[in-house]
């Protein structure tokens, strides 16, 4: 099970993870409501090295990118359940419009975003400066929070 850390603390992890040699890999989003493509993202996200950091959208950022109903669930327990899953080891909360500042910090060695993200993956410059990689993974087609927040939606008022 992984940590749910602030920033400073993930900065320190991951300064330990460097020392041993470890290969860290970074992605960041908001998992609203967590579904398989999130599952399956973070799993070929994690084969990328050995060690998994996520970085969550904080409550303000997820309702300037989705609109005032969402997020569905707080910061918090999003960043807890991420933290649960086998093939995260820690996860931060960031408020920031993208991640660069925490990528600044962090210099992970692989960034990784869904393929639905490939025309703009925020920090690429940040990563690839810093010798790392970068990689689109493809998405599990048919899983979108934003369309599952819609059928709920739906069913309440049918």
């Amino acid at each position: 099970m992984g940590l749910v850390l602030d920033r400073g603390r993930l900065v320190a992890l991951r300064e330990e993870w460097r020392r041993r040699g470890e290969r860290v890999v970074f992605t960041n989003g908001c998992f609203d409501l967590l579904h398989p493509g999130h599952i399956r993202l973070l799993e070929r996200a994690r084969s990328h090295g050995t060690r998994l950091a996520v970085a969550v959208n904080s409550d303000a950022s997820v309702r300037g990118l989705k609109g005032p109903s969402r997020p569905v669930l707080p910061e918090h327990e999003r960043a807890a359940t991420l933290a649960a899953l086998a093939a995260v080891d820690a996860v931060t909360v960031f408020g920031e419009e993208t991640p660069h500042a925490l990528l600044e910090v962090l210099l992970p060695d692989v960034l990784v975003k869904g393929a639905d993200w490939a025309h703009w993956i925020a920090g690429r410059e940040i990563v690839e400066a810093a010798g790392g990689d970068v990689f689109a993974i493809p998405v599990e087609q048919g899983y979108s929070t934003t369309d599952m927040v819609g059928n709920i939606l739906g069913m309440r008022s049918a």
